[in-house]
């Protein structure tokens, strides 16, 4: 017999992003409208709602406006800056190149969108849903995948609390909960661990290409307000970044003379010695950005993996007893730098199809409707048309590159459908050996406008209960030293934005692999990277990680 209580709900969401928020929503609008009392609980691995939520963020307001029409008149926070300019700067080491508008076509331009806080925008979510009685608990990290007799999901259970490092019960020890659901959505946002374990007994990538990523960090910084144009949004691509590697930078002038500023680092790059935290902290000090920054300050810092995959990468987004939503199943439209319309817009239908479900007593069919919906979408659309860019610039390199995905781009924009789909290929298989590459000499950080890994972490205001297992598992403890050490310079302590990995040496002067788990900002990327695929994260106790204020 289990100690852990179990608690019914019709739906029950993994993750309180916007997209399981959303979710969450068009559930209780569709049950309410129709005088059902129907139940809907949020799972959040976060302290808050919004915790966890790190995004650019500049928001097509398309989502938003079908869910909740007159939320601009709702004392949304997204509202507050509407997007006023928008500037994409091609960079060489010294100077940028500013592109016309005229050579991009017309969705790349970010007119009728929002910049703001992507974690302040779910946290006004949040409010809505409680109030239409959702249930929603931050803190509970969904730890575990429940099954029915018949291999369907049941639900979820969150992770027992009070587990210390060994495994025993400390005093306070809690047992976790189990909920269980007619219809269980993950959202748990990119790379999740319970969506890595669904999609292999499912098979629900079987007929996908592989989900490639990228890695975003990012910083707020509080600046003059003689340089503040509230509403300008500023692209680059190019410099710092060299051959093997592509990715670019964002500059977004949102309220209270405040940018949201970042770097992307796509996580196909070659070279073992490359450290994306570094080449972020180099291209701050492009002339261009830094007379920006120059007499700000920075305020806060964090990382997250973005799924860069798109139209080619989406899996199967049912199975029975739930869906994939948001980045758990890879909606970004990278080319447009946004995704939080899409995630938000899946949640939706895939409400709409449980509901429709649930309220026809076929609670135990799988949710076909959601992926029928899906197929006519403007998602689905909106994903297609660019879904070449990426592995064009992968391929070709980013100037050739990037001049056959605009090629691509207008084609698809003037409705010429490209008879073709390119590939995509696995981001851990692509680091090159050492002996093929060359170390790159990164400059100290200056304290000015670049900065070290350890004080941007505390920025994040990071924190984890120290005495509980390890949440970033080896699937054997001796490859870093062994493999990854000696054919790839041990990537993990370049790729990791937080200073987890170390090599250290022991006590016979041999090297030997530290993780220090308390600094993981849960970014993923040493989930998706590590070449010799060893590396498993999963949630650590609930309420653990970053907390993002204003993000």
């Amino acid at each position: 017999m289990s100690e852990r209580e179990s608690m019914p709900y019709d739906v029950v969401i993994v993750g309180g992003g916007p997209a399981g928020l959303s979710a969450a929503i068009r559930f209780k609008q569709l049950a309410d409208e129709a005088g059902k009392d129907l139940s809907v609980c949020i799972l959040e691995k976060g302290s808050e709602i919004g915790a966890h939520i790190l995004s650019g963020a500049v928001i097509d307001p398309k989502a938003l406006d079908e869910l909740i029409p007159n939320w601009r008149d709702e004392d949304c926070p997204m509202a507050q800056t509407p997007v006023t300019e928008n500037h994409h700067w091609v960079l060489t080491k010294k100077k940028k190149f500013a592109l016309p508008h005229i050579m991009t076509p017309s969705f790349m331009h970010n007119k009728g969108t929002y910049t703001g806080s992507l974690g302040n925008l779910c946290r006004w979510l949040g409010e809505r849903a409680e109030n239409m009685g959702v249930e929603i608990f931050p803190g509970f990290a969904a730890a575990e995948i429940l099954y029915n007799d018949d291999g369907s999901v049941k639900g979820v259970a969150t992770g027992d609390m009070g587990i210390a490092r060994d495994g025993s019960k400390k005093p306070d020890y809690q047992p976790g909960l189990e909920l269980h659901a007619k219809y269980t959505f993950f959202a748990e946002g990119v790379r999740g661990h319970l969506t890595k374990i669904l999609k292999e007994k499912f098979a629900l990538d079987a007929d996908s290409e592989p989900q490639i990523y990228g890695l975003g960090i990012k910083e707020l910084w509080d600046i003059d307000p003689d340089k503040h144009v509230p509403g300008r949004v500023i692209h680059s691509q190019g410099w710092p970044l060299g051959e093997g590697a592509n990715g670019g930078g964002f500059l977004y002038h949102q309220a209270d003379n405040q940018v949201a500023l970042g770097f992307v680092t796509w996580l196909n790059y070659e070279n073992p010695y490359l450290s994306p935290f570094e080449e972020m902290q180099r291209w701050k000090q492009h002339p261009e950005i830094r007379k920006i920054l120059e007499g700000g300050k920075r305020v806060s810092y964090g990382a997250r993996a973005i799924n860069d995959g798109g139209f080619q990468s989406v899996p199967k987004l049912y199975f029975p007893g739930g869906a994939l939503i948001g980045c758990s199943a890879g909606f970004v439209n990278v080319p447009r730098i946004k995704g939080t319309h899409t995630a938000m817009k899946s949640g939706m239908m895939a409400a709409e199809a449980a509901y429709e479900a649930i309220v026809a007593d076929r609670e135990s069919d799988e949710l076909t409707a959601y992926g029928t919906a899906y197929e006519n979408s403007w998602v689905r659309e909106e994903l297609r048309i660019v879904r070449n860019v990426l592995p064009a610039a992968e391929k070709y390199g980013d100037f050739l590159g990037s001049i056959i995905a605009g090629i691509n781009m207008w084609a698809e924009n003037f409705g010429i459908k490209m008879p073709f789909t390119m590939k995509h290929h696995p981001d851990h298989s692509r680091l090159k050996r050492a002996e093929h590459c060359r170390p790159i000499e990164y400059p100290k950080p200056d304290g000015v406008i670049s900065f070290d890994r350890l004080s941007s972490v505390f920025l994040s205001n990071t924190n984890h209960e120290e005495d509980q297992p390890v949440h970033l598992q080896l699937k054997d403890p001796s490859v870093p030293v062994d493999v990854n050490l000696p054919t790839f310079a041990g990537p993990s302590q370049r790729y990791c934005p937080a200073g987890v990995y170390e090599f250290v040496e022991d006590e016979s002067g041999q090297p030997k692999f530290q993780i220090n788990a308390q600094n993981c900002v849960h970014c993923k990327t040493c989930d998706i990277k590590d070449p010799s695929q060893n590396i498993n994260w999963v949630v650590p106790e609930g309420g653990g990680g970053p907390n993002y204020p204003n993000m």
